[in-house]
């Protein structure tokens, strides 16, 4: 699950987010949520030393988002603000292509991805390449060197793994993600990811909701 989750990393409210005290709205575009004022407010956080920031970009993910019609067509912006917290934790506001920490190679299993694994000389950059509808297994590298493929990767665990607890709060959305840090394996990190998330839901006014920590 750790090589899945975020390769750049970049993971709603299913009945819709709340707006002010009490209100809810219908779902929205994915780039009437995320705009490029929003995109660079987290981006722009990233140190002068990532480089590598300008890899990831908000079209990209418009992109990536648009080859996946159901989350496309039904996605909220506490979603967006869910994701995006997560996204901002694991990669340093985008300043790293995959997940902070995250070591790759060694964790292919060819009994369970029923495929050969990849060379050691380009490591294996996770699962789900069938939802991807290109064989990312075998070209891993594809996934740090195309954003839209790093984003698309991101966005299959996300739906999969992700959006079913999102009713249940913020918090079953960490442990989804990483529960070791729950029940106090890490209340920093905890405390981060619910900072980023409360920030994003303010920036775009919804109600963060309950059940925010795991």
């Amino acid at each position: 699950m750790a090589s899945t989750k975020i390769s750049l990393v970049f993971f709603l409210c299913l009945v819709g987010p709340c707006i002010g005290a009490g209100t809810t709205s219908a779902a929205e575009s994915v780039s009437s949520i995320v705009t490029q004022g929003f995109f660079n407010n987290i981006i722009n956080q990233a140190g002068n030393g990532c480089t590598r920031k300008i890899f990831n970009t908000r079209d990209s993910f418009i992109d990536a988002a648009n080859n996946f019609p159901n989350f496309a067509s039904s996605v909220t912006r506490r979603e967006i603000a869910t994701m995006f917290a997560h996204v901002t934790h694991e990669t340093g506001h985008f300043c790293y292509i995959e997940e902070i920490k995250k070591r790759s190679r060694g964790r292919c299993d060819e009994n369970v991805e029923q495929r050969p694994c990849p060379s050691q000389s380009k490591g294996h950059s996770g699962r789900g390449h069938q939802s991807l509808g290109l064989d990312v297994l075998r070209q891993p590298e594809l996934v740090g060197s195309n954003p839209t493929v790093a984003f698309r990767k991101g966005l299959s665990f996300w739906i999969n793994s992700v959006r079913p607890v999102l009713n249940q709060g913020f918090g079953a959305t960490i442990r989804a993600i990483n529960g070791m840090e729950c029940n106090g394996g890490n209340s920093g990190a905890v405390k981060a990811r619910i900072g980023y998330y409360r920030d994003y839901c303010r920036q775009l006014g919804v109600d963060p909701g309950h059940n925010l920590s795991c």
